[in-house]
């Protein structure tokens, strides 16, 4: 089995390309990933598809991605 674990974000961003598809874990909007969520707005990243179980709130969360036009 492949090793997918890193410790460092950019490491991650570089990896995640227009049209990929990430599972985005949290409770509600405690847990989600804002670093990873800002970093993908960033860099422009878009037509993502994205798993996850809500879709936050406001701006906040997986709704900064949806208004920003990444998904």
């Amino acid at each position: 089995m492949i090793n997918k674990s890193s410790t460092s974000i950019h490491e991650v961003l570089s990896q995640i390309q227009d049209g990929s598809t990430i599972m985005i874990g949290g409770f509600g909007t405690a847990g989600q990933p804002a670093e990873l969520i800002d970093g993908l707005i960033k860099l422009g990243r878009k037509d993502l598809t994205i798993v996850s179980n809500n879709a936050g709130n406001g701006d906040y969360g997986l709704a900064k991605l949806l208004k920003a036009g990444a998904v």
